[in-house]
């Protein structure tokens, strides 16, 4: 561990507050974009189910069919939601892990030449 500066973790603070506000506007996006994929999936499910013919079992295949490509890329939707996620933990995690650190060169600092 290097040795950290009021400048060092003012400028690491700002960098993580930077990326968290960038990581809210992808938050939003990818929810939105998995909110338009579930609602595309199942109407895309749902008309095929009413245009398949044959028993039920056979209709509900034809229409899983037809709306696979969709929910592949539902799925991929919701695995990027997730990794924002995650992402924005970890940023949370790094922030109070720097406001620590802050807090010990406070104490250094305050310390210093106490005692001599």
């Amino acid at each position: 561990m290097e040795f950290q500066t009021p400048d060092t973790i003012i400028s690491e603070l700002a960098s993580v507050r930077s990326e968290a506000s960038k990581g809210v506007d992808a938050l939003l996006e990818c929810e939105t974009e998995v909110a338009r994929l579930d609602f595309e999936y199942s109407k895309c499910q749902a008309q095929a189910v009413l245009d398949a013919v044959g028993t039920a079992l056979d209709r509900q295949a034809l229409a899983t069919l037809a709306a696979a490509e969709i929910k592949f890329e539902l799925d991929l939707a919701r695995a990027k939601l997730n990794r924002v996620k995650a992402k924005l933990r970890h940023l949370q995690d790094v922030q109070t892990n720097i406001q620590s650190q802050a807090r010990m060169v406070e104490l250094t600092y305050k310390t210093a030449g106490v005692g001599r």
